[in-house]
């Protein structure tokens, strides 16, 4: 009797033991979802992140400071450049090298497990329909599983283009460890400015946006 007891405990154990284990975020590829068919992304393809914007940019404007009269810091006259990492893109296809990336651009270091991302993710979206033509929103999924980024694209929404950094390369590079993480990027792929304030929303992006790139996009 205590033998066959202790049989049926076993795996009633390891059950259990599932459960509560923790594991570090895993590519869907190599994770448990191995083998299944995969979900069609919803994130644009990043083919257009080596592409101009189609309106071009007002010469001066990119970093050129305050303007419209309202109060602000102006943008610094010169700018560090984007590091020189190549990221894997969501969707597939070639990966992507950051200082290839044709700016104006907005970059949002995200991940689903964030609070604060989630909240804000939905603002970089309409920016990004708002702008477009003006610049480009991109978004850096960081030390995620895929099956939670794409959970987060496809319930709030998310359409931009977003690359994979699953290993944190670029904020290793930054020497910054939280997100969300939002660098604004000039024509020339310089970084102007780098928000680590939180969760930003319609107006605050709008605000970064004119202040840092110098262009004017409603709120």
């Amino acid at each position: 009797m205590r033998r066959r007891l202790a049989a049926l405990a076993v795996p009633v154990l390891l059950v259990l033991a599932g459960c509560t284990a923790t594991t570090g975020p895993q590519d869907a590829a190599t994770g448990p979802d191995r083998g299944r068919p995969a979900r069609p992304s919803p994130f644009a393809d990043c083919a257009t992140l080596t592409a101009p914007p189609t309106t071009p940019v007002p010469s001066g404007s990119a970093g050129a400071g305050d303007s419209g009269g309202t109060t602000g810091s102006p943008a610094p006259a010169g700018g560090g450049l984007l590091p020189e990492l190549v990221l894997s893109c969501f969707t597939g296809g070639s990966p992507v090298a950051l200082r290839d990336i044709r700016g104006p651009a907005v970059i949002n270091v995200w991940a689903s497990w964030c609070p604060p991302c989630r909240k804000e993710l939905p603002a970089f979206q309409r920016l990004s329909v708002r702008a477009a033509g003006q610049l480009q929103v991109i978004g850096v999924n960081s030390r995620d599983s895929r099956d939670g980024a794409q959970a987060i694209g496809e319930d709030f929404g998310i359409r931009f283009p977003v690359l994979f950094d699953q290993g944190e390369a670029l904020q290793r590079e930054l020497r910054r460890t939280a997100v969300p993480l939002t660098l604004l990027v000039d024509a020339q792929g310089r970084v102007r400015h780098t928000d680590t304030s939180g969760a930003l929303d319609d107006a605050r992006l709008a605000d970064l946006v004119r202040r840092h790139l110098g262009l004017a996009v409603p709120a």
